[in-house]
């Protein structure tokens, strides 16, 4: 009897849960942009080759994903970012510049890395990679918009 009992309990508690939490805190999804699939295909693209850069045998996969980063880049480089809408007026047009000059400096560095692959350099592929990745942290604080916390 005590084990139907707690049988009982437990699958009650199990079907329940997820309506419990839902009203708990209501779930908010941020609103995702066309620049930001664009960033999230450069993202899964620039983690996988960190992994693998210094890696001669995988030089054919990298430059896949070098090839996937320009891409995804040039189309970026098209778009406003979100945080524009931030910025006041007069100051949105020097904003944008600012962001298309920085990815096509970002761009310019994807081509260095592109060719120290193809030269078989990848030692210095894998430093320029994480010159990179500073121009990219950089890049998201300058025109990134602020996430907001719950």
């Amino acid at each position: 009897m005590k084990n139907r009992l707690l049988l009982v309990t437990l699958i009650c508690g199990l079907v329940a849960a997820p309506f419990i939490r839902a009203e708990d805190r209501p779930m908010q999804k941020e609103e995702q942009t066309e620049l930001g699939d664009h960033m999230e295909k450069i993202s899964g693209a620039f983690r996988a080759l960190g992994r693998q850069i210094g890696d001669a045998t995988k030089n054919e996969d990298s430059l896949k994903r070098i090839a996937v980063i320009r891409e995804q880049a040039e189309a970026a480089m098209k778009l406003d970012p979100a945080k524009k809408a931030d910025i006041p007026a007069d100051q949105q047009a020097k904003f944008v510049a600012d962001y298309q000059a920085k990815m096509k400096a970002f761009i310019a560095d994807v081509n260095k890395v592109e060719a120290a692959l193809k030269a078989g350099n990848n030692d210095e592929a894998k430093n320029l990679l994480q010159s990179l990745k500073q121009d990219q942290k950089e890049g998201h604080t300058e025109f990134q918009k602020k996430k907001k916390k719950m």
